[in-house]
């Protein structure tokens, strides 16, 4: 976890400090919030995420992972069934699975509330915006950038460069609603100014497939990303697809079985 120099304490009291990193100050001072306010408000994640990417580079990582803090569970979606994860292998299917295309970039989970069991829904959906967990390869030649909404900022620069991101329907996440629980951007942003700045912002960086819209009581953005249905995979030639499937160790049982 990347924390602040002055959160440290409060989080090494609930959490193994050698699991805690703290934020070079270097990186929100040169943060590119896309606007002029420098710190009048808070820079938002954007900084520590970049941190997060230089770490990994340094460790000598291909990819890496970064997560909000509020994500409640994970799922995996099979037959229409959503069973919570006990284990983290599903990390390593999706690992292996983007790791098999020269273009993907970014990955990651669709949100388990837009995933309806009377549906059918593919394993995984293609050329959308990647928020909240993603998986991000390091040697792409972006960073983050923004006050607001930098997920689907970082997400369209790579579609609009013709390369792709793959969103997973196999595995899902739970994440808390915006605005729902304090801390983070609830407490830096949205409890102050609601959601429209952060809307416009992202309509103000890719006037070309986002406007501003009101829906179900607040501000949204709305995102086309027909245009980037044309981008398409590449798979690597050196990947051999293994016949049948591999479960990743993963078992389907019931709690009260497990009890």
């Amino acid at each position: 976890i990347i924390v602040e120099e002055q959160e440290y304490q409060t989080y090494a009291e609930v959490i193994d400090p050698a699991k805690i990193l703290i934020l070079d100050k270097r990186f929100q001072d040169e943060y590119e919030t896309c606007d002029d306010l420098g710190y009048t408000k808070s820079k938002g994640p954007g900084a520590a995420r970049n941190f997060a990417w230089d770490h990994s580079i340094k460790a000598g990582h291909k990819w890496h992972w970064v997560m909000d803090d509020n994500i409640k569970a994970f799922f995996r979606l099979n037959r229409n069934l959503m069973a919570r994860c006990k284990t983290p292998n599903f990390f390593r299917a999706s690992e292996d699975f983007v790791d098999r295309y020269e273009n993907v970039y970014i990955a990651g989970f669709n949100y388990d509330f837009f995933v309806q069991s009377k549906q059918q829904h593919p394993p995984f959906g293609l050329n959308t915006r990647i928020y909240s967990c993603l998986l991000i390869r390091n040697d792409i030649p972006y960073r983050w950038r923004g006050r607001y909404n930098e997920d689907t900022d970082l997400s369209l620069r790579v579609l609009k460069d013709g390369f792709c991101t793959i969103q997973f329907n196999a595995f899902l996440q739970e994440k808390l609603q915006t605005q729902t629980i304090k801390g983070g951007n609830t407490d830096d942003f949205y409890s102050k100014e609601g959601t429209l700045p952060k809307s416009k912002m992202l309509a103000d960086l890719h006037p070309d497939v986002a406007r501003v819209v009101w829906r179900f009581g607040r501000w949204h953005h709305h995102v086309d990303y027909k245009p980037f249905k044309k981008n398409k995979l590449i798979r690597k030639a050196s990947v051999i697809i293994p016949e049948g499937n591999n479960e990743y160790g993963m078992k389907l049982i019931s709690i009260h079985d497990a009890n």
